[in-house]
């Protein structure tokens, strides 16, 4: 038997897998197919964008941590060659900058 199919002029066929079916079918609750597919695509577009946007507060502590001990290990290396005097006042900045990172973290970040 042959079945014709009439559709708008932007309406378009999406062919898929029965399983695929089954599943959004499973999931899609009180949508249609197509408005579940549309806001799957939706959804999925979305979070790709916003990734690209902003750091998480977990990305960068973890990065404000990883310079501090960069800086730290550099500072360390270069003690040997520095008097008392000047160590004392490398110490003092490298605590500074790590207070300054602290309170940039506590900051509004997403």
């Amino acid at each position: 038997m042959k079945k014709t199919l009439v559709l708008d002029e932007d309406d378009l066929i999406m062919v898929v897998k029965e399983d695929v079916v089954k599943q959004i079918d499973e999931h899609r609750g009180e949508l249609n197919r197509t408005e579940f597919v549309n806001f799957l695509i939706q959804c999925q577009l979305r979070n790709i964008t916003e990734k690209r946007t902003y750091l998480t507060v977990e990305d960068f502590q973890s990065f404000a941590l990883r310079l501090t001990g960069i800086i730290r290990q550099y500072v360390q290396d270069e003690k040997g060659a520095k008097s008392q005097a000047a160590r004392d006042d490398t110490n003092g900045s490298l605590n500074e900058l790590e207070t300054l990172l602290k309170s940039v973290t506590n900051s509004t970040i997403r």
